[in-house]
C-alpha cells in the first residue's frame, strides 16, 4: 500500500488542520519554552496547559505576560489572563491567541503525564543528535 499523498494546496492544508481529530489537534498546542526552562527540562517545546504562565511574543499583545485561563483544543487557541477586548457595549471579552505565538515562562503543574512527555522528548532529542 502506497503512502498517502499530502496536498501542497493551502486550502487543502487549512482544511486538513480544521478537520483533524482532537488527538492530532493536541499536537498543535505546542509552545516554545523559555531558555531557563529549556536548560531545566532539556526540551524546547511543550503543549500549553491551563495555569502555565506565558509571554505573548507576537501581535497587539506582544510583551504581555499572564496565566493561561483556558485552552480551546477545538479552535487551537489559548486565553491569557488580562488579555481582553471590549465589545461594543463596553463589556470585556477574553481574546484568543494561537499557542505558537507565546513563550512558556513558567510551567503550572508538572504531573505524571507531563513528565512522560518530557522524558519521551528528551530521549528523542538525544537519539536524534
Amino acid at each position: 500500500m502506497a503512502a498517502r499523498e499530502v496536498s501542497k494546496q493551502p486550502r487543502k492544508q487549512r482544511l486538513a488542520v480544521y478537520r483533524a481529530p482532537l488527538h492530532i489537534k493536541h499536537k498543535f498546542l505546542n509552545a516554545s519554552l523559555s531558555e531557563d526552562l529549556v536548560k531545566e527540562y532539556g526540551v524546547k517545546r511543550l503543549p500549553v496547559r491551563k495555569d502555565d504562565v506565558v509571554k505573548i511574543m507576537r501581535g497587539d499583545w506582544a510583551g504581555h505576560e499572564g496565566k493561561v485561563i483556558r485552552v480551546d483544543l477545538k479552535r487551537t487557541r489559548i486565553y491569557v489572563e488580562g488579555v481582553t477586548i471590549k465589545k461594543a457595549d463596553g463589556t470585556p471579552v477574553p481574546y484568543s491567541i494561537h499557542p505558537s505565538k507565546v513563550l512558556i515562562v513558567k510551567l503550572g503543574a508538572v504531573d505524571k503525564v507531563r513528565e512522560k512527555i518530557i522524558e519521551r522528548r528528551k530521549v528523542a532529542s538525544e537519539g536524534g543528535s
